[in-house]
């Protein structure tokens, strides 16, 4: 669901599953703008969007799951001090 008037970016992610849904593609879906799973990685893209794609003739889903609190993003801090080491 979309509010407000501003307009959303394209091409939206319920449409773009359809249409690859109806190739009869595989999608991987990843959301880099959130940092933790929340009901729209979960409920809209994950669930939802899965089911889209394969009603539309769709072969694989996968969604990739935010970074939460996995080694990976708490050693991030470690690369950043790393990349910025004498910046500061």
């Amino acid at each position: 669901m979309r509010f407000g008037k501003a307009k959303w970016l394209t091409p939206a992610t319920d449409a773009m599953l359809e249409r690859l849904g109806g190739e009869n593609r595989s999608v991987a879906v990843i959301a880099p703008g959130f940092a933790a799973d929340c009901l729209e990685t979960l409920e809209e893209i994950a669930i939802r969007g899965r089911e889209q794609l394969l009603a539309a003739g769709g072969r694989h889903f996968a969604s990739v799951p935010c970074l939460n609190d996995s080694d990976v993003w708490m050693d991030i801090t470690a690369l950043i001090r790393s990349e910025v080491s004498g910046w500061l």
